[in-house]
């Protein structure tokens, strides 16, 4: 059997997604795993989104499977690596993006905002970190995404804030998958429920 189909009949069977199979030097093998999603999924959810990333356990379960399977079939390799897609993780597509409404985005764009943008983005610049929102279609124009975000100094802890401080304006910064670079996760640490641990486990 082809080792893309064991793995992800392996990975699949024990109710994980199949993200990415690497094979790197010294003969490490390295299966990047992930809980399931569709978009139904998200009809089901009210408000910004949770995402729920992967634990160690949930990378020692498919380990020990994946170990067994690998050696009933005969694969050569030295070290078995399962791990998520961590906290940074890449968004692949339209698909990941849907999945990840709601949640704070880093975006590089492929080239720099126009000087058109002036006024709402400053011009010359191609990274961006904002909530991630859809941005439905209009007459003749595809639906798309846009981040939103305040360019507001970060609280120093301790620091009282007054109740009359004007509130830093909102920005918005609407795109198509087309012009990204790349999109990824901000790596924002939450230690609630079952977000509080990504893991990555070598076997």
């Amino acid at each position: 059997m082809a080792l893309q189909q064991l793995v992800e009949q392996t990975v699949i069977g024990l109710g994980y997604e199949l993200v990415e199979i690497e094979r790197l030097a010294g003969g490490l093998l390295r299966i990047t795993i992930d809980l399931p999603w569709s978009p139904d999924d998200a009809e089901a959810v009210t408000g910004p989104a949770q995402p729920q990333f992967i634990t160690v356990e949930d990378c020692e379960k498919v380990t020990r499977q994946l170990q067994f399977a690998l050696e009933v079939d005969g694969v050569e390799y030295q070290r078995l690596e399962v791990s998520s897609p961590g906290i940074d993780r890449l968004l692949r597509g339209e698909r990941d993006l849907e999945r990840f409404q709601g949640c704070e985005v880093d975006i590089t764009l492929k080239a720099a905002v126009g000087a058109a943008a002036q006024g709402q983005v400053n011009a010359n610049r191609k990274k961006f970190r904002g909530t991630l929102e859809r941005v439905a279609a209009a007459e003749g124009s595809p639906a798309g995404w846009q981040l939103v975000w305040r360019d507001a100094p970060p609280a120093t802890p301790g620091q009282r804030v007054s109740r009359h401080r004007v509130p830093a304006p909102v920005h918005a910064l609407g795109f198509v998958l087309d012009e990204v670079r790349e999109a990824r996760l901000a790596p924002l640490v939450s230690f609630k429920g079952r977000g509080a641990a990504t893991g990555s486990v070598e076997g």
